[in-house]
């Protein structure tokens, strides 16, 4: 019975997320007191905590509770994935992106997408590349691939800014060495003279 009255709340907090905060809030409260352990729960109050009130480590500790009770539901690790990069937790994001590799039923192409856009923040274009390349092999809809797409021309767009920047830096006139044996400052001063 209290499965079941914590779904019930759950169904009512994800009905009222995002667009009424209070009543998804009291909601989930309501679940997690009928159900601490249920992950969905977890997962919603994770979200709130990072996207709404900005309070990562409050959401990292839903996340990790969420994993702890089941390692095997494959809607936590996109969310919990993205919050790691985000702040920048870039080593345990590799971490959860190789485990959720192996969890049964995982997005594929969703997890490709978040190793895509981990390399992205690191600024390693050329490997974000080849994994958005392998996020469009492993999409089922149409409109995936085009968000893919989009996020493809926005990595390249990055990439050739850092490439231009390294020509730039590269192509950089330096100032020829002197052989004079006058010092630098009598030589422009002499020059200011004339």
């Amino acid at each position: 019975m209290e499965a079941n009255t914590s779904n019930l709340y759950l169904f009512k907090a994800l009905e009222a997320y995002p667009y009424e905060l209070a009543q998804a809030l009291e909601s989930l409260n309501y679940a997690l007191t009928y159900d601490p352990e249920n992950v969905r729960a977890l997962c919603l109050m994770a979200k709130i905590q990072d996207e709404q009130l900005g309070e990562y480590e409050v959401a990292r500790s839903y996340y990790e509770r969420a994993l702890a009770n089941r390692l095997d539901i494959p809607n936590v690790y996109p969310d919990f994935i993205r919050l790691l990069i985000n702040y920048e937790d870039f080593d345990e994001a590799q971490k959860l992106i190789e485990f959720a590799r192996t969890v049964k039923g995982i997005d594929r192409a969703g997890i490709e997408l978040a190793q895509a856009q981990l390399f992205e923040a690191k600024a390693i274009y050329n490997e974000s590349l080849d994994s958005l390349t392998d996020a469009k092999q492993f999409a089922m809809n149409g409109e995936f691939i085009y968000y893919v797409d989009e996020v493809i021309k926005r990595v390249k767009k990055k990439r050739e800014v850092v490439n231009n920047r390294t020509r730039k830096i590269e192509e950089t006139p330096k100032e020829p060495v002197r052989e004079s044996s006058i010092p630098k400052w009598l030589s422009d001063r002499l020059n200011n003279l004339l």
